[in-house]
C-alpha cells in the first residue's frame, strides 16, 4: 500500500501568496508585479533557510503563468493552474548537485525551446551560490538577455557567494527570519489542525529553537508529535538539549548578586546535563542583552557595564570553544572573573570542617584562585579558619603574580632581541605537534589549547590566546608546560603567553623601535624573589605604568625578517 503520509513542513507548505508567513513586503511587491504585468526576466530570493524562498518562487511561477489571475492571485481553474504541480514549463534545479558548467550549458540550450502550454518557461535554481565559477560565467549572458518567454528565479542562503555580475542582472528580494510571534501563531494553528496536544511554553521554545525558520519549527513539532503524548516544555528541552529561561535568569541573578557558590552549582548542573552549549550561549547572550537594556534604562550603569562586558566575552567565545575541554567551564570563567565581589565565596552555614578538612578547603580555594584571577582572595572568606595559613598563601600568591609580570616583560624582550623567522616556522609545527600529543585529560591541556606561537628565538617562544583568563592560566603553569614540552619534543624551550590585544601593542612597539634604531638587548631573567622583591619596593609607580602598557593586545602575526 502506498504511504500517503507527509511530514508537516511538506503538508503545510504555502500554495498561495496569502499562505506565506512573515514576508509581507516581498509578497506585496511580487503581487504588484503580476497585477501591473511588469514581470522581470530574472529574480533572486535571498535569506535564511526555511523562510519561504523556494515556496514563494513556485507560487510566483504558477501566478505569472495563470491565464486569469485576480489581484495577483492565481485563479486555480485554468489549464495552467490545474497542471502547475507537474508542469513541464516550471523547471526546478538544485545547484548543489548540478553545479557544473556542463549542466548550465544544457540549461542554456533548453532555454531556447518555447513553453509547452504556458506563457513563461520558469527556471527555479535553488542554492544558486553553489554553482562553480565557470558555471556562473556560462549563465551570465543568458541571464542578461534571455528569450522573452523565459523567467529565472534564483534562490540562495548565501548571497555573498553570488558574483556581483549575476546580482546586477536580477531583481533582489530579501527574505527575513520569521518573527517569533508569527512562528508561534503558525505552530498553534498547525497543532490544532493536526490535533497535537502541546502547551504554549513548548510552542514558544520550539519557535526559539528554530531561529526564524518555519521549516525547522515544523520539523521539530513533527518529531515531538510522534509519541502521541502531550508535549510540554520539559519534553522540548530534554529532546533538543536546550535550557529553560528560568535557568538562564537564575544564572544572571547569581552573577549580579555576587553569589559565587550558587553560580558554580548552576554551572555544575549544566555540565552534568545534556544541554547543547551552543544553544545555551545563544540564549544566554539574548537574555543578557535584554537585561542590560533594562538596567541601562533604569540608570544602573554599573551592572549594565558588567553585563555588557560579559556579552562581548561570551560572543568572542562562541567560535573558540573546543569540544575537547568542558565548554561550560570556560563560560563559567567568563562570569566568575567579572564578579565585583573580588571572589567572595558563599559557604553554607551547615558546612563545618575538621582541622584537616579546613586545611584542604584552603588549598582548594587557593588552587581555584589560580584559574580564576578575580577569585584570588577566596581563602580569606572561609569563616576565618586557620587565618595565618590563609594569609601566607595569599601573600605567596601576590609575589607570584609580580614575578610572572616581570618575567613576562623580560622574556618578550629577549625573544624580540633574538627573533628568527625560520625558527618561528619550525616552532609553530613543534607546538602543533605538542598540542596533539597532550591528551584531553592532561592537567595542562586547558592552558595550551587554542594558543599559537607568534614569536620565536632559539631559547624562547611567545604564544597568544584570545581569552585573557586563559593567558593567565598558561603563565601560571609555565613550569609544567616547559617540563612536558621537553619530555615530548626533546627540546628545552622557555615560554610566555600574551593576549591577542597585547601582541598587537607589542608589534607596534617593535616597529617603532626598529624605525628609531633602538634594537632590543638581552636582559637577565629575574630570580624568583630577590630581584623582584627589591624592585617592588622601589618602583611601584613604574610597575603601574608598565601594567597599562602591557594589558591590551591583538591577533595579527609578526614575522621578523
Amino acid at each position: 500500500m502506498e504511504n500517503d503520509y507527509k511530514v508537516l513542513y511538506r503538508k503545510y507548505r504555502p500554495f498561495s501568496f496569502d499562505e506565506v508567513i512573515g514576508q509581507k513586503y516581498s509578497i506585496k511587491m511580487l503581487k504588484n508585479a503580476v497585477i501591473n504585468n511588469k514581470i522581470s526576466h530574472a529574480y533572486i530570493f535571498t535569506g535564511p533557510r526555511g523562510t519561504g524562498k523556494t515556496s514563494t518562487a513556485k507560487i510566483f511561477a504558477r501566478t505569472i503563468n495563470c491565464e486569469n489571475p485576480e489581484s495577483g492571485i492565481p485563479c486555480g481553474k485554468c489549464y495552467s493552474c490545474l497542471n502547475a504541480s507537474n508542469s513541464a514549463d516550471i523547471i526546478e534545479i538544485d545547484a548543489a548537485s548540478n553545479n557544473g558548467v556542463d549542466e548550465v550549458r544544457e540549461l542554456i540550450n533548453n532555454v531556447k525551446v518555447a513553453p509547452s502550454f504556458s506563457k513563461y518557461k520558469v527556471y527555479i535554481i535553488d542554492e544558486v551560490h553553489m554553482l562553480s565559477k565557470s558555471a556562473f560565467n556560462a549563465l551570465l549572458l543568458t541571464l542578461e538577455e534571455p528569450p522573452s518567454h523565459v523567467v529565472f528565479i534564483l534562490a540562495t542562503t548565501n548571497i555573498e557567494s553570488v558574483p556581483i555580475t549575476i546580482l546586477s542582472r536580477c531583481q533582489r528580494y530579501d527574505f527575513k527570519k520569521i518573527s517569533f510571534e508569527d512562528l508561534t501563531s503558525h505552530l498553534k494553528w498547525v497543532a490544532s489542525k493536526e490535533n497535537i496536544s502541546i502547551n504554549d511554553e513548548a510552542i514558544e521554545e520550539i519557535a526559539y529553537l528554530s531561529e526564524g525558520g518555519c521549516r525547522d519549527a515544523l520539523s521539530i513539532l513533527n518529531q515531538l508529535s510522534t509519541s502521541n503524548e502531550e508535549i510540554d516544555l520539559n519534553v522540548v528541552l530534554t529532546n533538543y538539549g536546550s535550557v529553560s529561561f528560568v535557568q538562564i535568569k537564575n544564572i544572571i541573578s547569581y552573577f549580579l548578586e555576587d553569589k559565587y557558590s550558587s553560580l558554580k552549582d548552576a554551572f555544575d548542573e549544566l555540565k552534568n546535563s545534556s544541554i547543547d552549549y551552543k544553544f545555551f550561549l545563544k540564549k544566554m547572550i539574548d537574555q543578557l542583552f535584554l537585561q542590560a537594556i533594562d538596567l541601562n534604562e533604569k540608570g544602573n550603569k554599573e551592572d549594565f557595564l558588567r553585563l555588557k562586558n560579559v556579552i562581548f566575552e561570551l560572543n568572542a567565545l562562541i567560535n573558540q570553544i573546543n569540544i575537547t575541554i568542558d565548554p561550560f567551564l570556560l563560560i563559567f570563567l567568563v562570569f566568575a572573573k567579572s564578579m565585583t565581589c573580588s571572589g567572595t565565596v558563599e559557604f553554607k552555614q551547615e558546612e563545618i570542617f575538621t582541622p584537616i578538612e579546613q586545611e584542604e578547603k584552603i588549598k582548594d580555594v587557593v588552587t581555584e584562585a589560580k584559574v580564576v584571577s578575580t577569585l584570588e582572595d577566596n581563602a580569606q572568606k572561609i569563616d576565618k579558619v586557620n587565618e595565618k595559613a590563609i594569609e601566607e598563601n595569599s601573600s605567596e600568591h601576590e609575589v607570584d603574580l609580580d614575578y610572572l609580570k616581570k618575567l613576562k616583560e623580560v622574556r618578550i624582550n629577549n625573544c624580540f632581541a633574538e627573533a628568527d623567522k625560520k625558527l618561528l616556522t619550525s616552532f609553530k609545527n613543534n607546538w602543533r605537534s605538542f598540542n596533539e600529543k597532550i591528551g584531553s585529560t592532561h592537567e595542562i591541556k586547558a592552558a595550551i589549547m587554542d594558543t599559537e606561537v607568534v614569536l620565536a628565538s632559539k631559547n624562547i617562544n611567545i604564544v597568544t590566546h584570545l581569552q585573557t583568563s586563559m593567558v593567565e592560566l598558561f603563565n601560571r603553569e609555565l613550569e609544567k608546560i616547559e617540563s612536558e614540552y621537553q619530555k615530548m619534543e626533546k627540546e628545552s624551550i622557555k615560554f610566555m603567553a600574551c593576549s591577542k590585544e597585547e601582541w598587537d601593542e607589542l608589534k607596534k612597539e617593535y616597529v617603532k623601535r626598529m624605525r628609531e634604531n633602538q634594537p632590543y638587548e638581552l636582559i637577565e631573567e629575574p630570580t624568583y624573589q630577590q630581584e623582584l622583591h627589591e624592585e617592588k619596593l622601589t618602583s611601584e609607580v613604574e610597575d603601574q605604568d608598565l601594567e597599562e602598557v602591557f594589558s591590551v593586545f591583538d591577533e595579527e602575526k609578526l614575522e621578523v625578517q
